[in-house]
């Protein structure tokens, strides 16, 4: 679960860098516009993804582990 919650934050990262870089939204791109039922949703499960990963900094038992 932690991966793919990684995975989703490092996504979501990568969108907002061309965004600011170049005005360019991938998932907009990709899934029919901003306001677009898909998009809300892929932009919902990151947001949650990069909640989740903030638990993660916080889990020392999982630190200790590695």
């Amino acid at each position: 679960m932690s991966k793919v919650a990684w995975v989703l934050v490092i996504i979501g990262a990568i969108n907002w860098l061309l965004v600011g870089l170049f005005q360019f939204d991938v998932v907009a791109a990709v899934f029919g516009g901003v306001d677009s039922l898909l998009s809300r949703i892929v932009y919902v499960i990151v947001g949650l993804a990069g909640l989740y990963t903030i638990t993660l900094l916080f889990d020392t038992q999982r630190v200790r582990d590695r």
